[in-house]
């Protein structure tokens, strides 16, 4: 992952990643690319440097023990804390988009990648919606109105 991060950083990055994105089908080497590509963006940004650097210190240094070795209830709660915080915002603005790219999530997910190149989704079998429940006979407007009123006569108050 680069120099820019002690490996303890790195470490409190991927941990920090498992808990804001819980999946729990993902192993480990997706939120460690997707570390990496926060590095990454960060070492071509020397704003989001500073801001990684200083809010992995802060997760560290706010508490008794490391943000790595707190239960998943207290390192939410914790990321709930920071939610609105540029460190926090700047990080999640990379990861996602880094995180839902990566193939190997694809693959566990059971998406099967775009479809642009392999003719769009309708000849694919998508617009078969065999899965979708019947739809309502009645309409909304049809089960309002009361059948007992003349629709010459006012309705009463």
């Amino acid at each position: 992952m680069g120099t820019l991060l002690s490996e303890h950083e790195r470490t409190t990055l991927v941990d920090l990643l498992r808990v804001a994105f819980p999946h729990d089908r993902f192993p480990v080497g997706p939120y460690q690319r997707t570390a990496l590509a926060v590095v990454d963006a960060a070492a071509g940004n020397p704003r989001l440097h500073g801001l990684l650097l200083q809010g992995l210190a802060d997760l560290d240094t706010q508490r008794e023990v490391g943000f790595s070795n707190l239960d998943v209830e207290t390192a939410q709660l914790v990321l709930r804390g920071i939610a609105d915080t540029p460190f926090f915002t700047a990080v999640l603005d990379v990861a996602i988009v880094a995180l839902y790219d990566d193939h190997e999530v694809w693959e566990i997910l059971g998406y099967e990648g775009p479809s642009y190149d392999k003719g769009g989704y309708i000849d694919r079998g998508f617009n078969d919606l065999d899965w979708l429940p019947d739809p309502r006979i009645e309409s909304w407007i049809d089960s309002t109105v009361d059948s007992t009123v003349d629709s010459n006569e006012e309705a009463p108050a």
